[in-house]
């Protein structure tokens, strides 16, 4: 081996010293003080050695310096000697920040950013329960499950499904254990038979077989207060829901669908300010919905939009046919799996429901195509002034690392990147910069989203602040 190569294994060894490290740290502060930690939206709690030097390779340039592992593991083991209460933080922008404090006494500067996280004490917890176990369903108890370390979180108590077999506690139990899509369950699943009910990671999930979401007494089953996540799509509005509200032991209601009427639609991140403690049913609006609002609510407060238009194109779903076959809707008869299928979507409209100032503003159409997860938004707009690709790129990487929405907008440049390079993806919507088209005053932008994962992490989002779980975020989400 000659000496380049001797020092490239060199260094690389070294990373992974200082990132196996890293990982009992990380998982202590977050069992013992709840304390979650990650490198610019990429989260680190669970993770291996190799997926901490992972995220911090996506760590771009700030300030012409780059993010090291050992400015990284330095704050975190200064947050191991601090031991802060809850609190988010953002390694890179804690590293970046003491960096550019001309500091030399780390300790002094995370204490003085972590002050309003020092001495908390964390929430009871709040139980949730989840009505449907589906797509999203599943991926929403994947996630709630693997935040359930310290226990002071949300704590998943049930599930309600119609019964549709003799075996069907196994099925589902193979269901939430495996995933075409998103692979295999990270843990430990048991099927408790005799209770009706799953093990997963430690945490009970009871299973309740109902076909009415007005007759269930969850008091019985020792849930008090809860959160419902309805993920059935069965009921949009506020009669329909509030069938839920007659249960002992439901407090409120959350869709995972588009709502009716004047039922407030949640795009988190850019109206949950919105939610007051006496709205007991609200909606997390649609995936769509969430991947676009948060890049269109940054291009309107720079640019301003005049006008545009949304094309969306979006994975298959259930609700289509996998052949030939009946439907009730117009082309979601054809197969699924061999055809583009042009259909409608509200997301357009339902933009100026979390953005006002979009109220007819935007038309949209959808293309359903033979892929099962990750969709694409491609944004037609006119803006009130010129403006150019680098300026509109410029402006969605440095939002996606520091900005206010970065947890909910991430940046890529990347000429080989596709489709299956983004499940998984926790970010509401990615803008693919590579693409981006500017002339004059009009520009077309390219937002990818994993339209299952992605906007299930908008949801658990939703529910912590429901729950009023939401942890200090460090650096903060401002502008």
């Amino acid at each position: 081996m000659n000496q380049r190569a001797e020092a490239q294994l060199e260094a690389w060894n070294a990373k992974q010293e200082l990132a196996e490290r890293m990982v009992p740290l990380i998982g202590q502060l977050y069992r013992e003080h709840d304390v979650v930690m990650s490198v610019h939206g990429r989260p680190l709690v669970g993770r291996s050695a190799i997926d901490i030097i992972r995220a911090h390779s996506y760590a771009r340039k700030i300030d012409e310096v780059e993010l090291s592992l050992a400015e990284t593991s330095a704050v975190i083991e200064t947050l191991a000697a601090i031991q802060p209460g809850p609190v988010s933080v953002d390694l890179a922008g804690l590293a970046n920040g003491f960096r550019a404090s001309g500091s030399s006494d780390l300790e002094a500067y995370l204490r003085e950013q972590l002050s309003p996280a020092i001495g908390g004490a964390p929430s009871a917890g709040t139980d949730v329960v989840l009505y449907g176990f589906g797509r999203i369903g599943r991926l929403l108890a994947r996630i709630i499950i693997d935040h359930s370390g310290s226990g002071h979180g949300l704590n998943l108590r049930a599930i309600v499904v119609r019964k549709g077999a003799e075996n069907d506690l196994v099925k589902r139990a193979n269901l939430l254990r495996r995933d075409s899509v998103h692979g295999p369950f990270n843990g430990i699943i048991k099927v408790l038979e005799e209770e009706n009910a799953i093990l997963a990671n430690g945490v009970r999930i009871q299973v309740i077989y109902s076909d009415d979401p007005g007759s269930v007494d969850y008091a019985q089953y020792g849930i008090e207060n809860a959160i419902l996540v309805d993920n059935t799509g069965k009921w949009r509005d506020a009669d329909g829901l509030g069938q839920h509200l007659k249960n002992p032991g439901i407090a409120r209601v959350l869709l995972t669908a588009p709502g009716k009427g004047d039922m407030l639609n949640v795009v988190y991140g850019v109206n949950s300010d919105r939610i007051t403690d006496d709205q007991r049913i609200l909606s997390a609006a649609s995936c769509t919905t969430n991947a676009i609002t948060p890049v269109l609510k940054v291009l309107n407060d720079e640019f301003g939009v005049k006008r545009g238009h949304v094309e969306t194109v979006h994975a298959y779903t259930n609700d289509q046919n996998l052949i030939d076959n009946f439907h009730k809707g117009d082309r979601r008869g054809r197969s699924a799996a061999l055809n583009m299928v042009l259909t409608e979507t509200g997301a357009a409209k339902a933009v100026a429901k979390a953005l006002p100032e979009f109220e007819g503003k935007l038309t949209g159409n959808a293309i359903r195509v033979p892929t099962p997860d990750v969709s694409m938004a491609v944004l037609n707009l006119q803006f009130e002034r010129e403006v150019s690709a680098e300026e509109i790129n410029g402006l969605m990487e440095q939002v996606s690392l520091t900005g206010a929405l970065r947890t909910q907008i991430d940046y890529v440049e990347s000429p080989e990147i596709v489709s299956t390079d983004f499940v998984g993806s926790n970010r509401a919507g990615i803008v693919d910069g590579l693409a981006t088209i500017a002339t004059g005053d009009s520009a077309v932008i390219y937002v990818w989203y994993d339209n299952e994962y992605g906007y299930s992490c908008q949801v658990v989002r939703i529910i912590e602040q429901l729950a009023g779980g939401h942890p200090v975020h460090l650096p903060a989400l401002t502008n």
